[in-house]
């Protein structure tokens, strides 16, 4: 016996010592191949990033994980001591790992195995921290090996409340929600300050299984597993028992399920502003880092500008479309809806796709078609007794798309065009007391736009609409379309030809014009297919003409103009093509825009931006668009003058050349092609652009303290008929934002730099006249010692009398590829004075044609009799 016992002690201790041997090879093993838990006291979260308004409001968020990082500190302890209730209830007493949980799940899995439940865990809140950031893809073995290795090591290395943290902004709650401030403000529309008892219970309840607790579709599970959350924190003292049983009897409601609205502001949906400073600051500062690197970014934009840029692109596009009058059908159709089974119809209509960022618009499915009238259902409107009509009258302008694209007859009642569970929009025609006059039937515009406003001194970016509906089209045509801008490029040839020894009012001959190139002819033509024989340079850029600007391209050298056009970022590398001194090129509004507020800032190179300044998650700033420098600002007692950031932008053009270029176009919007922008009674200037058969309309204007330019087209370019001009189109898109952008922006007026003189001349001619010599004088602007003498006019450009006594079309050998790709589309005759046809005149009451003007004194009087008028 005593050699039995002796044999069992030493089989007994030489197994001790193996298995002692063993766990120690294992954990020696593994103890060389663990993660670096440093990295753990560094810790950086995927953490959503929030895009401000200047007014502080949050109008984005850009997150892969939704997560917001919140610190402990500020965690109330209700939500902490329910996720320790549900998780880890010794968290703040074992080291680690608990031993006596182990003992616990291991007696309790016994009795689950026999019964085929599923097995209960003991993994603590540190091991979970561990498995969640260093042990994402090891085996369950392995991982639980390394997690009791490095339990006690970090709970050495961290404190409770730093571990704490670390699990309460990681863990993943559903529905996209990281970290318990998300899925607070995901489930319950609150901060985790304002949730409940029962609120907190059930969010703590989530980690074991976010996705099989749904509160709509697992909702009695949901409720289940919350009530056992109260119980373990009524048993662990954190609440009484009366407190978790009247929050047990509390109903499961949740914004998920609809049942609440949340309190905070809804996280907003994507426009073309956000989206733009999406694909922007991805590009500076790469995707990872936007959408995971907790940034702050304080955007540009002016929320009263970009309501005005909106609304007054979409009133454009959507009268233009009715004009057409072309119905393109519902949006969708909607099966066996009727008006009795009201739940039914806003159930389905709720889930029918439609465009809802259209201001006053509603989208609405049909529920009966009468002789008169049809009867709709629309979202978010209460029925009355009576029900919704849209009458016929309101239809008339529709007519039917047919399946080929043909248009056809005039509807002669509603089924002609509605039937019953069509999906369509609408909106509510009010009257002047505020009463429904009508419900009126509406469609987004197949005719698109973009619209965008910027400071012109600082680049700031404070309105931009790349289309009529970022819901119905994510493009941005202020940024991605790359159109033709016609006779918009004008003033860059302008400029170069100002800079070069030209005045406003040197005179140009407007004739005939020939192109004689290896691929054939090219002849340019004025829009009004008419000759003007001697012309001064600032009538030609207010009316448009087209010849004249040929003529100036030539004589200045289509390098320069180039030069120029580069110089203002409007190409990045432009072909010396002459044909792109009408605008045939194609560019973008974003460019043009930025390119004309360096006319209106005095001639500064200005970047366009959308972003004033980027902070990390720690409020040092990253970016900052504004580098000028102010010394004065940071003094420490206030000064007899007010501190003004000094100018860094580098100068790339003349200023006299910029103010005279500024004094032009001011004619262009007050007499010429924008005239109808003389009704704003303030200082602005500009340019209309029209390419070829009016498939590209622009107008880019400003005045001293606000640039904004207007494009509109088909996405696929085709004609937009008569009226499709930059005149016709987007002057009344500029007029009508710049009556309400005057109301927060003041116009101010032009500063005249030094070395300008003004002079009286003869509009028609450019002779000068003493004042009060005829009604056609204006006040030009000349450099010192330019103005022409009393009753004399500036040098002439051009072969004039072999101009005038030629037969037919003069070929004039002016040189150079004029860009025989572009002559094929019939792209190249950038036709910018379309805007002086009958549409024009109409509305700003000016004469279709020009008063003749008088030969120059300096000609041959026989000119008079040239016929060329």
């Amino acid at each position: 016996m005593i050699r039995f016992l002796a044999f069992l002690f030493s089989a007994g201790s030489i197994a001790a010592i193996a298995g002692v041997a063993t766990v120690g090879a294992v954990l020696w093993i593994y103890d060389r191949d663990l993660p670096d838990y440093a990295e753990l006291a560094d810790y950086r979260p995927a953490t959503l990033t929030r895009v401000y308004s200047g007014a502080g409001e949050v109008i984005a968020e850009f997150a892969e994980e939704r997560r917001i990082f919140t610190p402990i500190d500020e965690i109330p302890p209700l939500v902490k001591n329910a996720f320790i209730s549900a998780e880890d209830k010794n968290f703040y007493t074992h080291a680690g790992v608990d031993g006596l949980g182990v003992v616990k799940a291991a007696v309790d899995n016994i009795s689950r195995i026999q019964s085929g439940d599923r097995l209960r865990g003991a993994s603590t809140i540190t091991q979970q921290v561990i498995k969640n950031f260093l042990l994402a893809s090891e085996g369950d073995v392995e991982r639980k090996i390394k997690e009791f290795i490095l339990s006690s090591r970090i709970e050495s290395a961290l404190t409770k409340d730093q571990i704490l943290e670390l699990y309460l902004n990681e863990i993943f709650l559903g529905q996209n929600a990281y970290g318990v401030t998300a899925a607070a403000r995901r489930y319950f529309g609150k901060t985790p300050e304002e949730l409940s008892l029962a609120e907190a219970a059930y969010l703590a309840a989530l980690p074991k299984a976010p996705s099989s607790l749904h509160p709509v579709r697992q909702r009695e599970a949901a409720v289940g597993r919350r009530n056992y959350v109260l119980e373990e924190m009524a048993q662990n003292g954190h609440v009484t028992r009366a407190e978790a049983e009247a929050a047990k009897a509390a109903p499961l409601e949740t914004v998920v399920a609809g049942e609440i609205e949340s309190r905070l502001p809804p996280i907003p949906n994507y426009t073309y502003f956000t989206d733009e400073i999406r694909r922007q600051l991805s590009d500076q500062l790469g995707r990872d880092e936007l959408f995971g690197g907790g940034l702050t970014v304080r955007a540009t934009i002016d929320e009263r500008l970009q309501a005005a840029a909106a609304r007054a692109l979409r009133g454009k596009l959507e009268s233009w479309d009715r004009e057409k009058g072309v119905w393109r059908g519902p949006l969708a159709r909607l099966e066996g809806v009727s008006a009795e089974d009201e739940a039914g119809w806003r159930d389905a209509l709720a889930a029918a796709p439609a465009p809802g960022d259209i201001e006053g618009w509603r989208k609405a499915v049909v529920l009966a078609v009468g002789q008169r009238s049809a009867r709709v259902g629309i979202d978010g409107v209460e029925e009355d007794s009576d029900g919704h009509f849209i009458p016929f009258e309101d239809m008339r302008w529709a007519r039917p798309q047919r399946e080929d694209g043909s248009t056809g007859a005039a509807p002669k009642g509603p089924g002609d065009l509605l039937a019953e569970g069509d999906v369509i929009l609408v909106t509510d025609l009010r009257k002047e007391d505020g009463s429904l006059e009508r419900w009126s039937l509406r469609q987004v515009p197949e005719i698109q736009g973009a619209f965008m406003a910027m400071d012109p001194h600082t680049g700031r970016v404070l309105a931009l609409q790349g289309g009529f509906s970022y819901e119905h089209s994510v493009f941005n045509r202020a940024t991605q379309a790359m159109r033709q801008p016609g006779s918009s490029f004008k003033p860059f040839v302008f400029a170069a030809a100002l800079d070069n020894g030209y005045s406003p009012a040197t005179i140009v001959l407007d004739a005939p014009v020939v192109v004689e190139f290896a691929g054939g002819d090219w002849k340019p033509k004025n829009y009004s297919n008419k000759f003007y024989g001697p012309s001064p340079l600032r009538l030609g850029l207010e009316m448009s003409r087209n010849l004249m600007t040929v003529r100036l391209a030539q004589d200045v050298g289509m390098e320069t103009v180039a030069d120029y056009a580069e110089r203002f970022g409007v190409y990045d590398d432009m072909p010396a093509h002459l044909s792109f001194a009408l605008g045939a090129g194609e560019t973008t509004l974003w460019r043009m825009v930025a390119a004309y507020g360096m006319f209106a800032n005095g001639g500064r190179r200005v970047e366009p931006t959308l972003v004033d300044r980027v902070q990390d998650r720690y409020g040092s700033t990253v970016y900052r668009h504004d580098q000028r420098e102010c010394d004065a600002c940071a003094a420490a007692a206030p000064t007899a003058e007010e501190p003004w950031p000094e100018p860094v932008a580098r100068r790339i053009m003349d200023r006299i050349t910029a103010y005279q270029l500024v004094s032009m176009m001011e004619g262009v919007a007050s007499r010429g092609t924008a005239g109808r922008l003389s009704a704003l009674g303030v200082p602005v200037a500009g340019k209309t652009g029209t390419t070829n058969e009016a498939k590209d309309a622009w107008f880019v204007g400003f005045t001293p303290n606000l640039v904004a330019g207007c494009f509109i087209g088909y996405d696929n370019p085709k004609p937009m008929g008569r009226g499709g001009t930059g005149g016709g189109m987007c002057a009344p898109v500029f007029q009508a934002f710049m009556e309400e952008a005057l109301k927060i922006i003041p116009a101010g007026e032009f500063d005249v730099p030094e070395g300008v003189e003004f002079a009286m001349v003869d509009r028609y001619t450019g002779e000068r006249l003493p004042e009060g010599a005829g009604g056609n004088l204006i006040r030009e602007a000349f450099r010192e010692g330019q103005a022409p003498e009393l009753y004399q006019t500036a040098a002439i450009v051009g072969d004039v009398t072999s101009a005038f006594f030629g037969s037919g079309d003069l070929p004039v050998s002016l040189g150079g590829d004029i860009g025989s790709a572009l002559i094929g589309d019939g792209e190249t005759d950038a036709a910018g004075a379309a805007e002086i046809g009958a549409e024009a005149g109409a509305e700003t009451g000016a004469s279709l044609e020009p008063a003749r003007p008088r030969p120059p004194r300096s000609l041959d009087r026989d000119l008079e009799s040239g016929g060329l008028y």
